[in-house]
């Protein structure tokens, strides 16, 4: 061999062995594809006909602190969504309404409800801690407020007044509305009905998982959900999604070895962060059409994401927070968040208002908006639209 022909041969070793060695990048997913595959999990891209129970575990329940949106979020989701059919799932126990993730009421199956409770545990310890009412109850026999509370939920749903009131004759020196809320963090309390029913109203009155259902029901057999799970889930409904991402959901907090143990791929957004996601989960091509959807208010698409730029696009969260004091319910255009909408009472009828947030509609936007209001209002038996001006 001449000497040259060592030279490249060793240079081309060398070449070869650092290719092994460099580390390949993750693919890059831009905001729109992030946003198709949002879309697409949260059936928002096509309605699906999948059913109610089934829609509200794929979507891992819906966040539900009033109890109309969650009907309005599945009606938008699905084709023929029956308002009645929720309604009878609520009253018969197939779905309640409790605190779970982020500590906040969620819409959720009997069945989720028992096994994602014990695995959210901590987190509403620790949120809980970190409240006035823990430090207004310093020093006392919280376990024995939270045993007192159980029984006496457990004879007849109570509301948090009366429930503080109740347990203040045992403890009168401590805080009501503090004795209530340790029963809250610590017990799995559902609201149960007329209050979630559609159509009717009522005080919001709580008791235990166990004592709504009764004993021998299937779901209380069932076993705690693990942190893996949770994330999984999360995953298949709201992925590609950062460590944050994941956190900014759930409430949780150090769920990157979580995530680093499941079998999962990674990608990067934009700003170079990484995402994970389930192997073979929907993400569609940016450029499949988003058709004009309502969210209602408080919908999860807009709470799940440490980053909802995925389908915020331009518009500044705590900007729309701090002008309407809450989550509205909001307009998709093109699967981005364009403007927001509200019910207005005229006499008998319900109206539906609509507002672009920046610049009006074109024809053809109000057209499809249009459209989709006109349909929920045909559903709900309402009124007409009546489109604002930004």
């Amino acid at each position: 061999m001449r000497p040259d022909d060592a030279v490249c041969t060793a240079a081309c070793a060398v070449a070869c062995y650092a290719l092994r060695r460099e580390p390949t990048m993750p693919p890059t997913l831009t905001r729109d594809a992030l946003n198709r595959a949002l879309l697409a999990r949260q059936l928002l891209l096509e309605r699906s006909d999948q059913g109610v129970a089934r829609t509200i575990e794929h979507l891992v329940g819906l966040q539900s602190q009033l109890p109309n949106p969650p009907y309005l979020g599945l009606w938008t989701r699905l084709e023929g969504f029956d308002f009645g059919e929720l309604a009878a799932l609520v009253e018969g126990g197939d779905v309640v309404r409790l605190a779970l993730m982020r500590s906040t009421i969620h819409l959720v199956s009997a069945e989720d409800a028992v096994r994602l409770r014990p695995v959210l545990e901590p987190m509403l310890d620790r949120r809980f801690r970190a409240s006035p009412f823990a430090r207004a109850l310093a020093g006392a026999d919280v376990p024995g407020v939270v045993a007192a509370a159980r029984d006496l939920v457990a004879e007849r749903p109570l509301s948090f007044a009366e429930l503080g009131r109740a347990l203040l004759e045992r403890w009168p020196s401590l805080d009501a509305d503090a004795l209530a809320q340790a029963a809250r963090a610590y017990l799995p309390l559902v609201q149960t009905p007329p209050r979630g029913v559609w159509g009717r109203s009522g005080t919001p009155r709580h008791t235990t998982i166990e004592a709504w259902l009764g004993p021998g029901h299937r779901a209380l057999g069932r076993s705690a959900a693990t942190a893996s799970e949770l994330v999984t889930r999360y995953l298949g409904a709201f992925g590609p999604a950062s460590v944050a991402d994941v956190q900014t959901w759930s409430g949780m907090t150090r769920l990157r070895p979580v995530l680093e143990t499941l079998d999962l791929v990674t990608f990067e957004d934009e700003d170079g962060a990484e995402l994970f996601d389930l192997p073979g989960a929907a993400r569609p091509d940016p450029g499949v059409p988003a058709p004009a959807r309502l969210l209602p208010q408080y919908d999860n698409v807009l709470l799940a994401h440490a980053d909802r730029r995925r389908v915020l696009g331009p518009v500044d969260f705590a900007q729309l927070f701090e002008r309407f004091h809450m989550v509205p319910g909001t307009v998709l255009l093109d699967g981005y968040v364009s403007g927001v909408w509200s019910f207005e009472r005229s006499g008998r009828a319900v109206n539906l208002r609509v507002e672009p947030l920046s610049g009006a509609f074109s024809a053809r936007a109000r057209g499809a908006v249009g459209s989709e209001a006109e349909r929920l209002l045909e559903a709900i038996g309402g009124g007409n639209v009546e489109f604002g001006r930004p």
